[in-house]
């Protein structure tokens, strides 16, 4: 095995482990942080390690980047799960680490989902950070502004880890066969599209993407009268039963809602299609999609065309009726419905409007003409004199007659735009406004 890849392995572990590189040059991607007088690279080249904390989907190598900035600077490697630790093991972390430093030794403290770590125990971390005990490398699939304290954060630079490429995995799967001793003796081919594949599948996690070859070649080998290939029916059936990466509380599963509702507010029905298949390859409930495109009918067309709004209820309940994988083409009906309509945010807007107003202003009484006289009390005390009933009055429109409190007169909220019905509504509205401006000018 060559001496990129770890050498102290035991027997049966897996080929994510055994591939787990011992030097740099032998770590595949994050090339924005570790390149040629890149951020990080300056730092490791200049022994100016710093506490930082490492923010990115699974398998991008943040465990394995932080064992290799300890190599690299002959640093100890400590390490912390969020999972099982509490500010007693922090403290006892802290510690050992000061008695290295006392003999001479640095000491790189890796907390894998420290973002799991609550409150108070984030704050345990932050005097022996100040002090510089320890080197601090957090490691984290969720957004650390939103997660992690302010006070961790200002001690620590982010760095964010991206997926890796389809070409990056197809290069840590060529690393695989061409170095791994056990891989070797069982002399496996693996063809060059059948190692695209595999890598699309992976959706940028190396761990997967070796776990998927280890996979693939112990099915080929248990076949009988098996070639030492894997083909096509061998990648097939491995990944029958894997879907791919969706956190369905985290990050990526927002991105992926987000990137889904600003492509049907862009009008770009293709990619918006793509992202809702996208979720449900990852597994987001449909039914969450459903609710979430009625959303976008009101918010993002509105009155440009009211026919969204039905067609996304109506695809809501055949969800709800059929279930899968019925229900998604009429989710997917919806989605191309929304993408491709006229676009209007007015409804939206003026609601917003609306309550702001409501919120930050007194509450006005409601004017006397508007009330209700169901008995002869209210009638005397003068509720809906005056009243017009509009459908008496020319155009079914009682120019001129007052609906808000008088303090609000002439509040505007709503706002149609020129696209779609809304166009013919700002048409009608600026009419009627128009017969109001004729009924004052009489009175007057």
């Amino acid at each position: 095995m060559s001496d990129l890849f770890a050498s102290d392995l035991q027997p049966g572990q897996p080929l994510a482990a055994r591939l787990r590189p011992e030097r740099l040059d032998g770590y595949i991607g994050q090339t924005h942080l570790l390149g040629d007088g890149k951020p990080l690279r300056r730092a490791l080249e200049h022994d100016q390690l710093y506490s930082m904390i490492f923010w990115g989907p699974p398998g991008v190598g943040k465990t394995t980047l932080a064992r290799l900035m300890a190599q690299y600077t002959k640093a100890h490697f400590a390490t912390l799960s969020a999972v099982s630790s509490g500010v007693k093991d922090i403290r006892i972390a802290a510690e050992q680490a000061q008695q290295r430093l006392h003999q001479g030794t640095r000491t790189l403290l890796f907390v894998d989902e420290v973002h799991r770590f609550n409150k108070a125990q984030q704050d345990a971390f932050l005097p022996w950070i100040e002090e510089g005990v320890f080197i601090f490398v957090g490691a984290t699939t969720e957004n650390p502004s939103f997660e992690l304290n302010n006070a961790l954060l200002s001690r620590a630079r982010v760095h964010v880890l991206k997926a890796l490429s389809d070409q990056e995995l197809i290069t840590v799967i060529d690393r695989a066969l061409a170095e791994d001793v056990q891989l070797q003796g069982l002399a496996i081919e693996v063809p060059g599209d059948i190692r695209e594949s595999i890598a699309r599948a992976a959706d940028g996690d190396a761990r997967r993407v070796l776990n998927l070859l280890e996979i693939c070649v112990d099915m080929s080998s248990a076949r009988d009268g098996g070639d030492g290939v894997i083909d096509q029916s061998v990648l097939e059936e491995v990944l029958s039963e894997s879907t791919r990466r969706l956190d369905r509380g985290g990050d990526l599963f927002y991105d992926q809602i987000s990137a889904l509702h600003k492509s049907v507010r862009g009008s770009a029905p293709d990619a918006a299609l793509y992202w809702f298949c996208r979720m449900l390859d990852g597994g987001a409930d449909p039914l969450y999609i459903a609710r979430r495109v009625v959303r976008m009918a009101s918010e993002e067309i509105g009155n440009a065309d009211p026919r969204a709004l039905s067609l996304s209820l109506s695809a809501w309940d055949v969800q709800e009726r059929l279930g899968s994988p019925e229900g998604e083409l009429a989710v997917a009906q919806a989605i191309l419905y929304l993408a491709s309509a006229p676009k209007s945010n007015a409804v939206y807007s003026a609601y917003n409007k609306a309550r702001e107003h409501v919120r930050t202003t007194a509450g006005h009484d409601v004017p006397s003409h508007l009330r209700n006289a169901p008995t002869a009390l209210m009638a005397s005390l003068g509720h809906g004199d005056g009243y017009r009933y509009a459908h008496d009055e020319p155009h079914a429109y009682a120019a001129g007659e007052r609906y808000l409190p008088e303090p609000l007169e002439g509040a505007r909220y709503y706002m149609p735009v020129d696209r779609g019905l809304e166009k013919r509504i700002s048409e009608k509205l600026a009419w009627l406004a128009e017969l109001d401006r004729a009924s004052s000018r009489q009175r007057g």
